[in-house]
């Protein structure tokens, strides 16, 4: 019989629950150090505004750690980001150009549902 490795995967991501509305959004975050940070902020209650009909932004109640994280980047629909000059977590549905501040933290999936839906009060957990 072979030897089995003790160590255990170390994970990639995290999975998480996004509502929009009636619908339940996934999505999944990076392991990093801003996505560490707000991981251990959930649950959380976020109120998301549109912003320059490319985006839903919410302001978060303590900032993400930027260690070892760029500086900014660019974002496609389906991008969750924090928006570090604001303090907001960001829901991409449209596509955003490299930008100062912008760190790309996971995706989700129903762009269509974020795009779609007005201003909105969201629950966000780990699933």
């Amino acid at each position: 019989m072979p030897a089995e490795n003790p160590e255990a995967p170390v994970p990639t991501e995290t999975n998480i629950t996004i509502t929009v509305n009636d619908t339940t959004v996934t999505g999944v975050l990076q392991i990093n150090a801003a996505s560490a940070s707000l991981l251990a902020q959930l649950p959380l209650e976020l109120s998301f505004k549109d912003f320059g009909a490319q985006e839903k932004i919410a302001g978060l109640p303590a900032p993400l750690s930027l260690d070892g994280m760029p500086s900014g980047g660019s974002a496609e629909p389906g991008t969750i980001g924090y928006y570090a000059p604001d303090q907001a977590l960001v829901l991409y549905y449209d596509t955003v150009g490299y930008y100062s501040g912008i760190i790309p933290i996971g995706t989700f999936n129903e762009v269509a549902a974020v795009r779609n839906a007005p201003a909105f009060v969201s629950t966000i957990t780990t699933n």
